[in-house]
């Protein structure tokens, strides 16, 4: 029996959860997993959490009285954020310390840098805790589905902002309450900016690519739209044309290099991940071989997170303890480019709040004709104070055209307020 030391830093909600699943398991995992892992040291910014947890005996206020211990093997980092995140990170692995961790960000920001370093020391560096909480995604692409090209990574990978738009469409909510809804249930924070501004999946997709295509892809190469600007509106003509409103996470290999974006789509309901709702995640991955195949779950909340950690610290701790040979990847190898979001093709929804009079419908055609873009679908409603709303569906078409026919469309002086516009993906238009 091999005894593998543990460091702590981070006692919050994922934490917390990770102490309490290292308590009730721990004869278990030696039983099962041949290994012994003793928590022996942890940091959080008071005390608290420790207490509450019945840690005090291992309690330090400094996160360097854990990643400086010379008897701590493997250090899980669950305090969040980029610059501290980071250092205390790059301690560890400079001290030939592997490493756990759930924080997205650091990963989306600086994950190739610190999996290089890694490298260089012979330890580890493991993160599937950091996109879809308690789903196994990061494990089946590096290992399982290996032996595929991946061609296609597509999810909702957000619970906040899936449970909003969950609740706009079951229950006519508007954005503001489902929002108020979702942070008196918890599912939001006090300031939800990270979630419904899309920036959350930003970093998550982000991850994902830099896996599935082996290039390394960074937060700041996704192209981000939220939910902010989604209305009932738009989620009541997106259901009777049949289809629903998600914020979808995407990454496709191309000819051109990766798509890779964050925006809310319309995608039919037929497909396998309209029927995902509330906080729930699911990550719809495509490879040459295998073909379709939909991860899902719980994408947050305290046990989903621990559990993803405590998988990978058991993994990483039967790597130290037996001497297996790490083979840490550092997602190079490809060197695929970010095609620029101008030469996106796909298919578009716009909704036109115009006057209600004569001509207005046939203005509005000539500037689909003059950028190039075919009308799949039209409807007209009429609505209150003489106006009406003009909702389209595209065929296939170029960014670029796109945002070229929205121009168009505000140079007529026709519009009452901003056109909105979202994509549209899985559908034959």
């Amino acid at each position: 029996m091999k005894t593998i030391n543990v460091g702590l830093i981070g006692l919050g909600t994922v934490g917390g959860g990770v102490v309490g699943i290292l308590k009730k398991h721990h004869d278990d995992f030696m039983r099962d997993q041949d290994v012994d892992l003793r928590l022996i040291a942890v940091s959080s910014r008071t005390a608290a959490a420790a207490e509450r947890l019945g840690v005090t005996d291992i309690f330090h206020v400094d996160p360097y009285d854990v990643i400086d211990n010379p008897d701590v093997d493997i250090l899980i980092e669950l305090v969040g954020g980029i610059a501290a995140a980071k250092d205390y990170v790059f301690a560890a692995l400079n001290a030939g310390k592997s490493v756990v961790t759930a924080n997205k960000a650091l990963i989306a920001h600086s994950g190739h840098e610190l999996m290089t370093l890694a490298a260089t020391k012979g330890v580890e560096i493991a993160f599937e805790a950091s996109v879809g909480g308690g789903i196994p995604i990061i494990g089946p692409l590096r290992h399982t589905l290996a032996g595929n090209q991946i061609l296609s990574v597509m999810g909702i990978v957000n619970g906040t902002t899936n449970y909003i738009l969950t609740r706009m469409g079951e229950e006519a909510l508007d954005y503001t309450e489902a929002l108020e809804e979702a942070q008196a249930k918890g599912y939001a924070e006090a300031n939800p900016t990270a979630d419904v501004g899309g920036f959350d999946a930003a970093a998550k997709i982000a991850i994902l690519a830099t896996i599935a295509f082996d290039t390394n892809v960074r937060l700041e190469d996704v192209p981000v739209t939220g939910i902010t600007d989604i209305s009932l509106a738009d989620l009541d003509y997106a259901k009777d044309m049949g289809y629903t409103i998600k914020l979808l996470a995407i990454a496709n290999r191309t000819d051109e290099g990766i798509d890779l974006r964050v925006h809310p789509a319309m995608i039919p309901l037929s497909h396998q991940l309209a029927a995902v709702n509330g906080v729930f995640n699911a990550i719809y991955v495509v490879g040459d071989a295998v073909g379709e195949t939909m991860f899902f779950g719980q994408g947050a909340g305290a046990g989903a997170a621990a559990s993803s950690v405590v998988g990978d610290l058991i993994e990483v701790a039967r790597h130290r303890a037996y001497r297996e040979q790490i083979v840490q990847p550092v997602w190079d190898s490809e060197g695929l480019v970010i095609r620029p979001m101008d030469r996106l093709e796909t298919s578009y929804y716009l909704r036109l709040s115009v006057p209600d009079l004569p001509g207005v419908l046939a203005t509005t055609a000539q500037v689909f004709a003059e950028n190039g873009v075919s009308i799949y679908s039209m409807v007209q409603r009429g609505v209150q104070n003489g106006s009406a709303e003009l909702i389209y569906v595209t065929h296939k078409a170029r960014e670029s055209a796109i945002q070229a026919t929205i121009k168009g469309m505000k140079e007529t002086g026709l519009l009452i307020g901003d056109p909105t516009l979202i994509r549209v993906e899985g559908t034959k238009a």
